[in-house]
């Protein structure tokens, strides 16, 4: 139980120092946005504190199931934070229109509560990280299979390939759409954009459901099953989805209003067929 507090409060003064230092920055640059490029690479920085100081603590460098987590963690941390680094320079300093509505919205309280918005940010990122955290704390001895991986891990490695294939194609699918100024105005549906309206968001989803399942096979595995819901939540309900959409419809009008008929928000699926006019 005290591996577990301390490593919680060490996670908390990783993540407090981490929001402060970027909210510094981005007061400076004058552009919140780059608060999700930090957000998407501090799970880097919190895997390999997890990893750093649960060793430490056991006196031992740990199994291999521990070395492929933090290795999990690592790749897609830093490939989604490097897709957001291209994305928000992109057009720096034109401030992302999710932050120059906060900015609007509250005005000469902006500094304070956007302070705040960061350090929540932070504490997201440590309730997130609770897959990572259980499997760092496991004090099972590692399977008797390749990696010493157990059922549970394999399949949780497994899945978080797939997701991190899906997630980068549908980037790049993205990317390669809007580059092509004949593209301009218009919607994406090529790839795998034909099948969902957000298929980067279901993957990254699916990478949170990697990490549940990675951590199941560990003392309270099932922990790790908060983060995958919270994703959900977020992704559908609060900033994810509802945002983009409403962004989508008001820059491409009755283009994106067909597409919301026809195409699944979330889950890849087949376009629904729209009755004859």
């Amino acid at each position: 139980m005290l591996d577990l507090v301390f490593l919680l409060a060490a996670a908390f003064a990783f993540v407090v120092l981490e929001m402060t230092l970027t909210f510094v920055v981005a007061q400076r640059l004058r552009n919140f946005g780059i608060v999700d490029i930090v957000w998407s690479a501090g799970f880097s920085g919190i895997a390999l504190l997890f990893f750093a100081v649960s060793a430490r603590l056991r006196g031992n460098p740990g199994s291999l199931r521990d070395d492929v987590l933090t290795i999990m963690v690592l790749v897609w941390s830093l490939r989604l934070a490097s897709h957001l680094w291209v994305r928000v320079m992109s057009h720096h300093p034109v401030e992302d229109v999710r932050y120059a509505r906060l900015r609007e919205e509250w005005g000469e309280r902006t500094p304070q509560k956007m302070f705040g918005f960061f350090q929540l940010q932070g504490v997201l990122q440590v309730v997130l990280s609770l897959p990572f955290l259980v499997v760092c704390l496991n004090p099972h001895p590692p399977g008797p299979g390749p990696l010493g991986l157990r059922w549970a891990e394999w399949a949780g490695l497994t899945l978080w390939i797939i997701a991190l294939m899906g997630e980068s194609i549908a980037d790049r699918q993205l990317a390669r759409f809007r580059r092509d100024p004949a593209n301009r105005g218009q919607v994406c549906q090529v790839g795998l954009w034909y099948w969902s309206r957000h298929p980067n968001y279901f993957f990254e989803w699916l990478i949170w459901v990697a990490f549940a399942l990675f951590a199941w096979n560990s003392p309270f595995g099932w922990i790790g099953l908060l983060s995958p819901l919270l994703m959900w939540h977020f992704l559908v309900n609060v900033t994810g989805i509802p945002m983009t959409e409403e962004l989508s419809v008001k820059s491409k009008g009755d283009a994106y209003r067909e597409y919301q008929r026809t195409t699944s928000a979330f889950f890849p699926w087949f376009k629904k067929s729209l009755p004859a006019p």
